[in-house]
């Protein structure tokens, strides 16, 4: 695949060929009272199955296992807000690579633990995403290691994008696909697949309030920098990078609809998530669920299926 090739259907059908007996097919489960508040057969697409607790293993096997097949991979290096460095180290270990991660400082210490644990080492020291970023390709031209981004790379969104496979399999077709959105890797893969599968099922992107980059790019028109702050949604801070190659533009190709939730709105979420459907979530996996909650009767009749990309569980969640 060229530099500045977007990933297609067939890219998308080799990684899922790729990551086969590495990562979980997850289910797809029918919230009741999701269901019932907004009148519309709901389905949880459940990544927190994920040996890691995330969606992230996916992109993260693909891309080793891609640039495995081309020659010799000695070892990796990432960057990352915990849980696609915690993928990256996961299956370094499972392929014997060491794994250096470069972690922003306002990723909370115990994901920076949990990758210690998977026998990476971890920098810690990076100001914000796109510092980390440029620290971990530093390194890797160094060393001559592979750099797995978290998010702007083909194999890494292609890997996402098994997800819209699965889901376009296992679910009768659907309206609409809600997807939390950062980087974009995660519904920039979706979107590609099931808009090549199907026809008529939209892509519904949500942020959080404060860590809205995308949201802010594509009112744009272009990628905007944004100031990383604190929020329940740890998962979703950073920016889009300052060399965005893929994913701003796969965004605009394939989501119909991007909006913001707030943080009471993403506590109102999780706890709900906990109370009825017994899911224990971060904060990021419950920006669709809050999204469906701010205006319920928009969805009535409609099939929807909203992705739940990680759990909360401290090893589990970086």
């Amino acid at each position: 695949m060229t530099d500045l090739a977007l990933p297609d259907l067939d890219a998308i059908r080799s990684a899922q060929r790729r990551i086969a007996g590495h990562v979980e097919h997850t289910p797809s489960r029918i919230s009741r009272w999701l269901s019932e508040l907004t009148g519309a057969t709901v389905y949880l697409k459940l990544e927190i199955e994920q040996p890691t607790g995330s969606f992230k293993v996916r992109g993260a096997c693909n891309a080793i296992r891609a640039a495995a097949e081309g020659g010799e991979v000695t070892g990796v290096t990432t960057a990352s807000t915990g849980n696609h460095a915690r993928a990256v180290a996961h299956m370094g270990r499972r392929f014997g690579l060491p794994v250096t991660a470069f972690l922003a400082r306002t990723v909370p210490d115990y994901r920076a633990r949990a990758l210690e644990q998977l026998g990476a080492v971890v920098d810690h020291t990076s100001h914000d995403q796109t510092a980390a970023i440029t620290a971990a390709l530093a390194l890797a031209n160094d060393r001559g290691y592979l750099f797995v981004p978290p998010f702007d790379h083909p194999d890494v969104i292609s890997g996402q994008g098994t997800i819209g496979l699965e889901l376009t399999h296992d679910l009768p077709p659907l309206d609409a696909v809600v997807v939390p959105v950062s980087g974009g890797g995660l519904s920039g893969g979706i979107g590609l697949a099931v808009k090549a599968v199907t026809h008529g099922t939209q892509v519904v992107g949500v942020c959080a309030e404060r860590a809205d980059t995308m949201y802010r790019s594509l009112r744009a028109g272009h990628p905007v920098s944004i100031d990383e702050v604190d929020t329940v949604a740890t998962s979703l801070l950073g920016d889009l990078g300052p060399h965005n190659r893929y994913t701003f533009r796969i965004a605009r190709q394939v989501i119909d609809e991007i909006d913001t939730v707030s943080e009471e709105q993403l506590r109102t979420a999780l706890e709900t998530l906990r109370r009825h459907d017994e899911l224990l979530v971060e904060g990021a996996a419950a920006a669709g669920v809050a999204f469906l909650q701010s205006d319920p009767d928009r969805w009535r009749g409609s099939r929807l299926a909203v992705v739940i990309t990680g759990n909360s569980r401290a090893p589990a969640a970086a």
